[in-house]
């Protein structure tokens, strides 16, 4: 595997052809570049996302050249705090062209998952999210495993599948 963090994680995204799919399995996140619109949430604040713009734009840029950006969100019943963030937040992912799905994480057999975040580009390539610990994001652990990236994909068609889109789920 490959550390990769930064502009060179975004090129990930600029030389995708066909897709980039990510899992997220966690409730919640403490990167520090969140910490402060999600207080503002907390605090019943509007929020500006300036704090957000760059991935927006790398979305945007991403899904213009016809690359679809998927991600799916498993969630616990009753919503984290940070669930509840992650839906409002949604809206604007969505309007830069990425499709978002939730699906509660007791609809799906734990065994089917992973314990780790991650990123499918292609399906050839694995990027694992690393966090560091105080909860900065790190970069991606890349791999083109081909036993490995086949798992993602299967994890990905069964959580895909199940998971309902955000619009949907955010009304219920």
């Amino acid at each position: 595997m490959q550390l990769v963090q930064g502009e060179a994680f975004d090129d990930l995204f600029r030389k995708a052809k066909t897709d980039a799919f990510h899992l997220e399995v966690q409730d919640s996140y403490e990167t520090p570049e969140e910490s402060e619109p999600f207080r503002r949430f907390l605090d019943g604040q509007t929020d500006d996302y300036d704090w957000l713009q760059g991935w927006l734009g790398l979305v945007s840029e991403t899904t213009s050249r016809g690359v679809r950006v998927q991600r799916a969100r498993v969630v616990t019943l009753p919503h984290s705090d940070y669930v509840r963030w992650s839906l409002t937040v949604s809206a604007e992912n969505t309007q830069a062209g990425e499709e978002i799905r939730y699906l509660p994480r007791h609809l799906i057999d734990s065994d089917a998952l992973t314990a780790d975040d991650w990123w499918l580009f292609d399906d050839q390539m694995l990027g694992f999210t690393i966090f560091e610990p105080g909860g900065r994001w790190a970069g991606a652990a890349v791999t083109t495993d081909p036993h490995i990236v086949s798992y993602a994909r299967r994890v990905r068609e069964q959580v895909w599948a199940a998971a309902t889109p955000w619009l949907e789920y955010a009304r219920q």
